[in-house]
């Protein structure tokens, strides 16, 4: 957060349930944008306003900056694209890093990144809901934080910056017989290890990078997987010829169109890794860019799963009918013992909860207009993250956020400082 901002506080108003306390109210005019989450999308904006000389204030509902890869991420989680695809603007990763950091390194690649640029976030405030004021021309942000007491804060700031990301809700889907199932049964936001899992019947609902990746750690660990894959999946090797598939996509994209390229990829995956359809993993029918860019669905980018799986070592199975006591139903018939349910069933948006604004955001959370319109709205919001293009897109996103909030902010400066001295002006005239 820089400063330049006016706190106003305000006697205490609402009680809690109970009674026994009071919320205090505090109301803050911010001297330009609000940043709503403290994740890379978050620090990328902030980053760049700072290097323009704009005041912030960024607000996460967690108690550290990028909450998802440092509370809902696996520990053999790797970024699946190398380093020089997901550095943030204007800071490169160290160079004795790998080509694909590992989750604590990128960790330490954020944290230094919101050190090097001096950002400092308002932690554990919960945004209620935002909403612009069209009679005073304002965004006016509402928080609650429970600690170290309840406190609510209001935030009037003429830009708004949403920078929660597509993944910040689980998807939890229903499954009928759940409550009857009796094992173990969590998402894959609180998977950390399979050390848990040795020797155990493990059913992994999901077949994206991380399900897969899931069911690779299991059988590392010496337990038994199931993986269910409900849908068509892209599985591409993560490398051809030791260069990045991405970055092979990329450079054929300069001289190919689209259509050709995912001809190419899907001719190579099928070269480097056979047939996976005769493993159970159907491939849709739309090629992997396309897909990606039509639903968002990110190609699984294999890094030994396959072998897994061609071993036999991971079980792919059909789709889920119902769960038993300690068994699962699939659609085909067949009945599977297990003991516990990891769900690699992916997240959403949580933007429709605390928004309130209707042309901007679908109603699933993602700015209405495709990459690479979808970073600004009217009366000064703005999206950052919502690309559907990972890190790379959110950067692109962050930096033509930042400058244009700067020059509306150095304009509305500069307006401010010429009404100043022509107030100053006349002053002096008078005496």
């Amino acid at each position: 957060m820089m400063n330049n901002n006016t706190c106003i506080s305000i006697p205490p108003l609402a009680q809690t349930m109970d009674g026994d306390h009071f919320f205090d109210h505090r109301c803050i005019w911010v001297n330009g944008p609000v940043i709503v989450g403290a994740g890379p999308s978050g620090l990328s904006v902030a980053a760049a306003l700072k290097q323009q000389g704009v005041p912030f204030v960024v607000v996460d509902r967690a108690d550290c900056i990028a909450s998802l890869w440092q509370h809902r991420t696996y520990d053999r989680l790797k970024l699946h694209l190398p380093k020089q695809f997901c550095q943030l603007p204007n800071f490169p990763f160290p160079e004795e890093f790998p080509a694909y950091p590992s989750k604590f390194q990128f960790i330490s690649y954020l944290e230094s990144y919101a050190n090097h640029f001096d950002i400092t976030p308002c932690f554990n405030e919960t945004v209620q809901s935002a909403k612009y004021d069209e009679t005073f021309g304002l965004w006016r942000v509402k928080t609650l934080s429970l600690s170290p007491k309840p406190t609510q804060v209001e935030y009037i700031c003429r830009w708004l910056v949403v920078a929660t990301g597509e993944n910040a809700e689980k998807v939890v889907p229903e499954f009928e017989g759940m409550e009857e199932f009796g094992g173990h049964v969590m998402h894959a936001c609180e998977y950390k290890s399979g050390e848990a899992y040795r020797g155990k019947r493990v059913l992994v609902v999901g077949c994206g990078n991380s399900g897969m990746e899931i069911s690779l750690d299991l059988c590392n660990h010496d337990a038994k997987p199931s993986m269910v894959v409900r849908s068509s999946v892209h599985v591409l090797p993560r490398e051809i010829l030791g260069k990045s598939t991405f970055e092979v996509a990329i450079s054929l994209m300069k001289w190919l169109p689209l259509h050709m390229v995912d001809k190419m990829l899907l001719i190579i995956a099928r070269l480097v890794l056979g047939n996976v359809e005769k493993y159970g993993l159907k491939r849709p029918s739309v090629g992997p860019l396309q897909l990606k860019n039509a639903a968002g669905k990110t190609p699984v980018l294999d890094i030994g799963a396959l072998q897994k799986i061609r071993a036999g070592e991971i079980k792919v199975v059909a789709g889920i009918k119902k769960f038993r006591r300690g068994a699962v139903e699939l659609v085909n018939g067949e009945v599977i013992e297990i003991d516990s349910v990891i769900l690699a069933t992916g997240y959403r948006s949580n933007v429709p909860s605390w928004l309130k604004e209707n042309e901007f955001f679908s109603s699933d959370g993602i700015p209405k207009s495709p990459f690479p319109n979808g970073w600004k709205g009217k009366a000064g919001l703005y999206a950052v993250g919502f690309t559907r293009k990972g890190l790379s897109g959110a950067s692109l996103d962050a930096i033509n956020v930042a400058q244009d909030i700067a020059k509306s902010w150095k304009e509305d400066t500069k307006q401010k400082r010429k009404s100043v001295a022509a107030r100053h002006r006349r002053c002096i005239s008078h005496f």
